[in-house]
């Protein structure tokens, strides 16, 4: 249950309502991820380890300092977020390909993860429902499940674009269809929403990742060529135009279970 620093009745989430701006900012956010990490791996070839720990760091401050600040703030929250899915690229490119395990096993250990995650947040606070991150506890596992999703998004994309032999766009493709059907399932009403919510943010992760891809990867790869830096900078402007314009508001912490 909610330690004591929140009551179990009221008061505001620390993270963003789940608004339709949250979705196409956290889209964003992962393909900056993709762009981004391999940026540093890839471009400026510091290698997936080291490229890890440099994300790792001012990841582990983000969410020390979101776990300590006492209200929702937007720029607080999505740094946080990138700095996340940035994390998650490295260290699954490094997982993959430096640990040789490849994309069907670096999947199926983070889907792993990702569960045991789920499940020991479960056991201990009753809920995962975003809806109720309101204490340090709480935050503390909400920002682990991310840090794994995001990490097993990269897995999740290399496995459908290289190993399904999808290539990067169908690999977009493959997984926003997945997400416009969980859009219906939701809008019907047909599963639990918070079952939902967390197959979507998982899966806005591959499709993140496939897109950044898309854009970056060479021509004779399937992919565009672009900059990689110039990508990366183009994908900061935008999200930071979005969350100056969009509506951000926490999320309220319902009074029913």
């Amino acid at each position: 249950m909610p330690s004591s620093n929140a009551t179990p009745s009221s008061g505001l989430a620390k993270v963003p309502a789940v608004t339709l701006g949250f979705w196409i900012i956290k889209i964003l956010a992962t393909t900056l991820g993709e762009t981004g990490g391999d940026t540093l791996s890839m471009t400026y070839d510091m290698g997936y380890l080291a490229s890890t720990a440099v994300f790792v760091v001012p990841l582990a401050l983000l969410v020390w300092a979101q776990i300590q600040a006492r209200a929702f703030n937007p720029w607080l929250y999505w740094a946080t977020i990138v700095a996340s899915t940035t994390a998650g690229t490295t260290l699954a490119d490094f997982a993959t390909r430096s640990l040789g395990i490849g994309y069907s096993g670096g999947s199926a250990l983070l889907l792993v993860l990702v569960l045991l995650s789920l499940f020991v947040w479960h056991r201990t606070m009753g809920t995962i429902s975003v809806d109720r991150i309101v204490t340090a506890r709480a935050e503390t596992f909400y920002w682990a499940t991310i840090t794994f999703s995001q990490t097993l998004g990269t897995a999740l994309g290399g496995w459908a674009a290289d190993d399904g032999g999808l290539g990067y766009l169908g690999g977009a493709l493959l997984f926003g269809a997945a997400l416009s059907l969980l859009a219906i399932l939701y809008a019907a009403n047909l599963a639990n929403h918070v079952a939902l919510f967390w197959a979507a943010f998982i899966l806005t992760r591959p499709l993140g990742a496939t897109v950044g891809d898309f854009l970056d990867k060479p021509l004779n790869q399937g992919g565009l060529d672009f900059s990689r830096p110039l990508a990366s900078a183009a994908l900061v402007a935008a999200i930071l135009i979005l969350i100056a314009l969009l509506p951000q508001h926490a999320g309220m912490h319902p009074e029913r279970p």
